[in-house]
């Protein structure tokens, strides 16, 4: 019998990819051959090369809300990478497209729509960002995080999923981390996260109110890649890390609180692993504001507490830092009691679905499962 075949896409930063990462183990359980499309050059082929599959890179332009020279030139990239990815689509074949997101999907989503491949599409925020409205159209089912989502979404596509995250997230060794850091397990830790791109407005904060946190906590930093403080290496209790991949599982397992962006997959991570955490959403200023929208549900239900970017600096974040480690027990409580969705196996019988052609059917016959 021949196996099943899936393209998996997205990427531009590690929240379009880690999902995808999560699904792979289970795929390859159901005998799918794998196969990752994304950009040439972007942070999902470093993060893809781990896992033996075969890696295809197209071009692709970023789509713009505001104006900037490329806005001129990156059309005609996409319309590139609708080719190369239609190309490869032609020679690989597969029953079915997994989306996660990012630009680079979209010439992937438009491209296997266009040679009748089903696909399914995850969007991980409150609401659809312009990627994923370019695909939503010629998706078959439209994944997503929150309840608030729904209505954004076409009613016969939408599905409530949550966030596929990796097992391995929750195997972490404490003595490897320890040793990694060279921190004492006596003392509590923090770890700061600014996303795989970092966040300048977190890190200056946070090395800015050093002296305030070395006292009571130590502090693992992923500062983003070129954001390292070198005049820094040696503090005591204070780690940096531009990027970390297989040690991420040991570091969560010796991290009391977290600092984070708002990207919805880091905080479903968080969620899923009750770590609680302060949140530092990127500003509307800088973003179409999905951020504020995820954090802001976050610290609704009792999961993390919120300083909105123009409220940042040192003693904003030492006092928020101090209120949520001493009262972190109410915050782990709250996230104990939430309603986990199982989001890997509903997908993976979404993906089965689709790959069987059993969203080809008739309308009406297409939600039986639902």
């Amino acid at each position: 019998m021949e196996s099943k075949k899936i393209v998996l896409t997205g990427g531009g930063t590690a929240g379009h990819v880690t999902p995808n990462l999560a699904l792979i183990p289970h795929l390859k359980e159901k005998g799918y051959d794998i196969t990752y499309i994304g950009s040439f050059e972007g942070i999902e082929k470093r993060l893809v090369s781990d896992f033996g599959i075969p890696y295809y890179g197209v071009s692709t332009g970023k789509f713009r809300r505001y104006f900037d020279a490329r806005n001129f030139s990156d059309p005609f990239r996409v319309m590139k990478g609708y080719t190369d990815a239609r190309r490869i689509l032609k020679e690989i074949k597969p029953d079915v497209v997994f989306s996660k997101g990012g630009f680079v999907s979209v010439p992937v989503v438009r491209a296997a729509a266009s040679l009748k491949i089903p696909c399914i599409i995850h969007e991980s925020d409150l609401t659809p960002g312009l990627a994923n409205k370019l695909c939503i159209p010629v998706a078959k089912k439209v994944c997503c995080n929150f309840p608030e989502t729904l209505k954004y979404l076409p009613e016969d596509k939408a599905v409530l999923t949550g966030s596929p995250i990796r097992e391995e997230l929750k195997k972490g060794r404490k003595e490897a981390a320890y040793s990694l850091c060279g921190f004492k397990p006596s003392k509590p830790v923090i770890m700061v996260m600014g996303g795989s791109q970092g966040a300048a407005a977190i890190n200056e904060a946070v090395r800015g109110a050093l002296p305030k946190l070395l006292g009571d906590f130590q502090i693992i930093h992923l500062t983003g890649k070129d954001k390292m403080d070198n005049m820094l290496v040696s503090t005591e209790g204070y780690k940096q890390f531009e990027y970390v991949k297989g040690e991420l599982k040991d570091l969560f397992s010796i991290t009391d609180i977290v600092v984070s962006r708002a990207g919805a997959n880091a905080i479903c991570e968080l969620l899923s692993l009750r770590i609680p955490s302060v949140l530092v959403p990127l500003s509307a200023k800088n973003s179409r504001g999905d951020q504020i929208l995820n954090a802001e549900s976050f610290e609704k239900q009792g999961y993390s507490m919120v300083i909105y970017e123009e409220n940042l600096d040192e003693d904003s974040l030492v006092d928020a830092v101090h209120e949520l480690y001493f009262t972190k027990q109410t915050f782990i409580d709250n996230m104990e009691k939430s309603t986990q969705y199982r989001s890997i196996p509903v997908i993976m019988d979404l993906i089965e679905d689709a790959a069987a052609g059993k969203f080809n059917k008739k309308k009406g016959k297409e939600n039986d499962k639902e």
